[in-house]
Parts: structure tokens; C-alpha cells; sequence
């Protein structure tokens, strides 16, 4: 679209005008608000990715759909910071999964969204993350559409994403990877159908989910199908939380690092990983806590 002089002029002094950092968050509710938002239909759900925690991450639509949901169902990995901007008047259903502590089936999960669409409630399926990346919400989506129930989808940042970029690791980078792969170390049942020749391959970044549990069997596996036991890796445990830590060393290393870490984390492995120290601006902004493998000590 094509502007006049005066026009471009009007459109730089609006923008001037609507600095954010200028006029405060008072200024910043304003201009959230002056975005459309088509209200939620009574009877339907919103399958909502929360990003990976910091609740900054959140995208607009996202933060509308909460604050107008009647229910709103979060996993563990919501954080409280996020689960604070929920409406509160909503009623508030834990349904997560998580080693240690009740677990929700999902089955029950899939029952709970079904009744309350049909009981006429605006619904809000809160993820962790994406919710189409290692979410489980083309399933649960599956089932609503199976039952009648009208349904829309809101993308969050996923952790592989988030977590790197607060980790001063970038996923790609010309002198080092090409190409970032995603896998889950969740495997369904015993079962290892994944090509490791493919993701052993070098100049890429190889980003694994919940696979602290696995990590001894995917240092062996990547190890044995030809990538250097000396590749960079890290663990980004609790990425873009206040409390964020990030574990480097070496594949090699992967196992005993994974010792010292706790769920949520994610694991990069890839010649990326290099530019951690370098990068790191949210160890600085922080304090965060960044821990290397000594391996002459052990420690």
C-alpha cells in the first residue's frame, strides 16, 4: 500500500506516539485492547500454547483467550507467572503429567474438554510450549472434533525455540549447522523407532524433549552411529524461568550432566552449542546458574 507524505507522516507520529517505553504498561493495556478480538463462542475450546515460561513470551491472542476463558486446563508446565493472567474468575483444572506427582490420563482430559464445550463454557486448553510440538494437541483436538466440538488453535513458542534463545544458543548458524532437528526422548512404551544414523548426522543442531531419563541411551545411540563423542551439548533445564540453568559439556558428558539436572529441560546437541558463553544474555540480565562438567575433578 502506497501512503501520501502526509500520511507516512501521521503513521511515524502515531508510532512515535505509542512508544511503549515512553508511556509505561498502562499505555501498553491500551494498545493490546485496540486488538481485534473475535470473542470465544460459548461451547468451544482454545487450544492455547503458553510458551515455554516466561510469561513475556506470550502471544496477545493467547493472553485475550485467557483472561475471557470460563475454564481454563493447564499442564505442569504452565507457569504460576502465567497461570496469574488467568480471568479470575475462571475455574482453574489441573491436568498435567508429570514423574512423582498425580497424573491426570488422558483419556480424562480428552472427557473433560468434551463436557464442558457441551456444558455451553468458553474453554481454554492451556500447554506448555506449542501445542502441535510434542503436546499431545493434535490428539486431544481429534477428539473434540470427533464429538462436534468447534475448536480453534493458538501456536506458542516451543521450548526448543525459547529455551535455546535464552541460552545464547542459536539453532542454526552458517559455520556450524545448517539444519535443527526436534525428537522427543519420551518413547512410547520401550520402543526406539528413531533413524539415529539421520540424527547423528554433524553440522546440525539436534534438540531433544524430555529426554533426561533417556540420556544415557542417547549418548550411546548418537555416539555409536558416528557422531564425535566430543560435540558440544547442553541441558537447558527450566528455560526463560528465573531460575533457568544451563549444563554444557560434551556427548560424551551427557549422561552425568543429565544427573545433575531436574525436568523441565531440553537437550542441544550440535557445535552451536559453542557460542553459549558468548551469547548468554539472559545469564547476565538473571544471574543464572551455568554449570560445565569438570572433568578432572568429576564434579
Amino acid at each position: 500500500m502506497d501512503f501520501t507524505p502526509s500520511q507516512a507522516s501521521q503513521r511515524q507520529s502515531l508510532r512515535q506516539t505509542n512508544r511503549v517505553g515512553s508511556l509505561g504498561f498502562s499505555k501498553v493495556k491500551q494498545l493490546i485492547q485496540r486488538i481485534a478480538f473475535k470473542r470465544q463462542a460459548q461451547g468451544s475450546v482454545a487450544l492455547v500454547g503458553s510458551g515455554p515460561g516466561d510469561a513475556g513470551l506470550l502471544t496477545v491472542r493467547a493472553l485475550q483467550l485467557m483472561q475471557d476463558a470460563e475454564v481454563v486446563l493447564y499442564d505442569y508446565l504452565v507457569s504460576d507467572e502465567i497461570l496469574e493472567l488467568v480471568n479470575s474468575k475462571a475455574e482453574l483444572v489441573c491436568v498435567g503429567k508429570k514423574a512423582g506427582f498425580h497424573s491426570v490420563p488422558q483419556e480424562q482430559t480428552n472427557q473433560l474438554l468434551v463436557d464442558f464445550a457441551i456444558a455451553g463454557k468458553r474453554v481454554v486448553r492451556l500447554k506448555g510450549g506449542d501445542p502441535f510440538i510434542f503436546g499431545r494437541g493434535g490428539e486431544e483436538l481429534e477428539v473434540l472434533a470427533a464429538a462436534g466440538v468447534s475448536f480453534q488453535v493458538v501456536p506458542g513458542i516451543t521450548a526448543a525455540a525459547g529455551a535455546t534463545a535464552y541460552a545464547g544458543i542459536p539453532l542454526t548458524h552458517r559455520n556450524y549447522a545448517q539444519s535443527a532437528m526436534f525428537i522427543t526422548g519420551h518413547l512410547k512404551g520401550e520402543r526406539d523407532d528413531l533413524e539415529w544414523a539421520t540424527l547423528a548426522r554433524g553440522n546440525q543442531t539436534l534438540v531433544i524433549y524430555m529426554g533426561l531419563m533417556k540420556s544415557s541411551h542417547i549418548q550411546k545411540q548418537l555416539i555409536a552411529h558416528g557422531r564425535d563423542a566430543n560435540t558440544p551439548i547442553a541441558i537447558v533445564e527450566k528455560g526463560t524461568h528465573r531460575d533457568q540453568r544451563v549444563f554444557t559439556g560434551k556427548l560424551s558428558q551427557l549422561a552425568d550432566l543429565a544427573e545433575g539436572a531436574e525436568s523441565p529441560a531440553l537437550i542441544v546437541v550440535g557445535e552451536v552449542v559453542t557460542l553459549a558463553n558468548k551469547l548468554a544474555w539472559y545469564q547476565a540480565e538473571s544471574q543464572q546458574e551455568c554449570v560445565e562438567l569438570d572433568v578432572a575433578s568429576g564434579v
